[in-house]
């Protein structure tokens, strides 16, 4: 069993560094975002430091983002998120940067979307897995011996349980199906047409 360990951008250089060294004798898959996420330089000083990989990449706002981490040799694996990265599309240009520089990419929630890309990813690592969606789909995706398995219809094979997000205030403000999205995006704002 594999083990990672987040510390959601909590530390400055020197706890990160204090911290990581305690940890770097366990046999951690990855230490992860230990300091904020734009300090390359940090990162790159601490992946010269330490034993286990650093895994980075959440919060590159498009794959020049990536480019840079990796050209700074920040990281020794990557993680992009679909949000910031740019959807699939920045995806897909993002982990072949990653692949030329034979470093593994991993996704960062969304695992529905994760899924397909990581079909064609050349240096495709781990899946981060979330059931958060499951209850809105009509048939979420099946794990079977520890693999998700990808439904062989068209896009991205989602279909939304109609009667569930019709029934979820949440989902239904304003009286469109969806809006919660809107309202995260929105930061909170919700305009009723």
């Amino acid at each position: 069993m594999a083990l990672m360990v987040d510390f959601n951008q909590g530390l400055n250089r020197a706890e990160a560094l204090y911290r990581c060294h305690a940890l770097d004798d366990l046999g951690l898959a990855w230490l992860e975002e230990p300091i904020l996420y734009d300090d390359l330089e940090g990162y790159a000083e601490l992946a010269r430091q330490l034993k286990t990989p650093l895994q980075i990449g959440e919060n590159f706002y498009g794959p020049r983002e990536l480019y840079k981490a990796i050209r700074l040799q920040a990281s020794d694996l990557v993680m992009p998120d679909f949000m910031r990265i740019g959807g699939i599309t920045g995806w897909l240009r993002a982990a072949p940067i990653a692949a030329a520089a034979g470093i593994p990419v991993s996704t960062h929630l969304y695992p529905e979307v994760g899924a397909h890309v990581m079909r064609v990813s050349e240096t495709a690592h781990w899946l981060e897995w979330q059931s958060w969606a499951d209850p809105i789909l009509l048939e979420p995706y099946p794990i079977i011996d520890s693999h998700l398995h990808i439904p062989d219809k068209p896009g991205l094979g989602l279909e939304w349980n109609e009667a569930v997000v019709k029934g979820t205030p949440l989902l239904t403000t304003c009286g469109r199906p969806g809006a919660l999205f809107q309202f995260v995006l929105d930061l909170g704002v919700m305009p009723c047409e």
